[in-house]
């Protein structure tokens, strides 16, 4: 067969990912503080990009291609669900306002005042560092909540003398968990380190245990339940026995807890009340870092009409702004060549793609989160029982997207309903089969029955598995007793044959 070259002409479609379309998919997953993160960095980089302020002049613009102005996303054709929502726009009403919790609203008349007011009763602060600059923050003189790391501290001077006993306890301390307990090879880690031996740690470990709170130190949770109760004078042979066997306690095997103990059963009794009025962790009531509020992505409230509004959290979409003017002055005094030329350039099509990007993503939330509330109508109204079966494919051939875009979305955003905030994945839930032949259900709300008929059961007539397993099939929910047992144990629920020990053990206790 004989070689010849030639020419031929193929075309082909290929999806080719680029930095600025996997940036873009990024964007899509990204969470409200990491989205703010990231335009941080991208405006600290892009000369042209400008982050607007919420209260920014509504007549103040940079270009008709500016991405702050206002838009509207069509509504969804339902009988149930309608939608409008405004980002980007300088006119967009912050979440307060939404709520109609403006100070305006409740202090019309008194608003003026204050702010009159201000300058004269902040100038009364005459003992306040830098009073006369101006250059003060009330918040720079509000004492924080200690630790429990300050709170131990405080105490260490007053029952540790001696250099060498005073290191030993800093060392301790550095082991001490923000639960008041400490590993159980933290001896022997000091006693190593500082080269001492261990008894003498333990000797220092053993003055810790008596601070306050109650139960700090202790390397286990019999050990933590020993020290309060030994605080009270209440650790006796009979008590000693029964924190050392916790985990008959969690069994709610009372008979063999008896026989170790050599009580009687309203001793026992007794016993189990004074530990459940013990603090398994002594630390959990002091501070421990800041707490980070959920602010919710999307905002569904009733309409006046009985449908359904939904509005993406202007708080949550930030304002970026591409600053024509300033390019245009710049490129009269800079050629278009050059690398000032080609860095403007690049500049300006960074940011078109950052405002087409957020743009975008914007839309994209809100198709999603719009055609959530369409499936999910009846649990807006009635709850988690009518909460239906929801999975990625059947909102992604709803809105005409992929699968792994709705995953994206979904991924760690919320919103806000009248039933309280919700991540969007919580709609989406594995669908169980009817009995009756009717719509299949939610496993989330036969989950939630399950809980409910647990917790409605009485101390007599407590329901196992096959029982359940009845139930559910006379209200038409088909549904195996090996699936009854996960999502029992997977909502921490013991057996039928725990929780009437436990029952029974609480009855007697109220009775008592």
């Amino acid at each position: 067969m004989a070689l010849s070259a030639s020419l031929l002409l193929r075309q082909n479609q290929s999806l080719v990912m680029t930095p600025q379309l996997m940036q873009s998919i990024q964007l899509l997953q990204m969470t409200h503080i990491e989205l703010v993160s990231f335009i941080a960095q991208e405006v600290e980089k892009n000369p042209l990009l400008e982050i607007a302020a919420n209260d920014s002049d509504p007549g103040e613009t940079f270009g008709s291609d500016d991405i702050a102005s206002s838009q509207t996303v069509d509504s969804i054709e339902s009988s149930h669900t309608t939608e409008t929502v405004e980002w980007y726009g300088d006119d967009a009403p912050i979440l307060n306002e939404a709520l109609d919790t403006s100070f305006s609203n409740v202090f019309p008349d008194d608003e003026s005042g204050r702010k009159a007011d201000a300058p004269e009763l902040l100038g009364q602060w005459k003992s306040m560092p830098g009073a006369e600059a101006g250059d003060y923050d009330l918040d720079d003189f509000v004492a924080r909540k200690p630790s429990l790391r300050d709170h131990i501290a405080q105490q260490v001077p007053f029952s540790v003398t001696g250099l060498t006993d005073s290191m030993t306890a800093d060392a301790l301390l550095d082991h001490l968990d923000e639960t008041g307990y400490i590993s159980a090879d933290a001896v022997s880690d000091v006693s190593e380190r500082l080269g001492r031996p261990e008894k003498d740690v333990e000797a220092v470990l053993r003055v810790l245990q008596s601070f306050d709170p109650p139960g700090v130190f202790a390397r286990s949770l019999s050990e933590c339940l020993s020290i309060q109760l030994q605080q009270k004078d209440r650790l006796d042979p009979a008590m000693h026995a029964f924190v050392g066997n916790l985990d008959l306690l969690a069994k709610r095997d009372f008979a063999t807890l008896k026989k170790l103990c050599g009580v009687d059963e309203d001793d026992l009794l007794d016993m189990l009340s004074e530990i459940r009025s013990l603090n398994p962790r002594p630390g959990a009531g002091f501070e421990t870092g800041s707490c980070e509020t959920i602010i919710p992505d999307i905002i569904v409230h009733p309409s006046t009409d009985g449908s359904w509004l939904i509005d993406l959290n202007p708080e949550t979409l930030p304002r970026v702004l591409v600053n024509h003017s300033y390019f245009t002055e710049v490129s009269k005094l800079k050629p278009r060549a050059g690398e000032d030329g080609e860095f403007l350039s690049t500049c300006m099509q960074t940011a078109n793609w950052l405002t087409r990007s957020l743009d975008q993503r914007a839309r994209t939330i809100m198709k999603v989160a719009s055609e959530i509330v369409r499936q999910q109508d009846a649990f807006l109204l009635h709850g988690v029982d009518h909460l239906r079966p929801l999975n990625l494919k059947q909102v992604a051939d709803a809105i005409k997207m992929h699968e792994s875009t709705v995953s994206r979305v979904t991924s760690r955003k919320y919103m806000l309903t009248p039933r309280g905030v919700f991540e969007l994945k919580y709609f989406f839930s594995v669908s169980i089969g009817s009995s009756e032949g009717g719509d299949n259900h939610s496993a989330e709300a036969v989950r939630h029955r399950i809980r409910t008929m647990i917790a409605q059961e009485a101390p007599s007539s407590v329901l196992s598995d096959d029982d359940i397993v009845d139930q559910l099939k006379k209200s038409g929910i088909d549904l195996a007793r090996r699936t009854v047992a996960k999502y029992r144990e997977a909502m921490n629920i013991p057996s039928s044959v725990q929780r009437r020990r436990e029952k029974k053990a609480m009855a007697r206790m109220a009775s008592a």
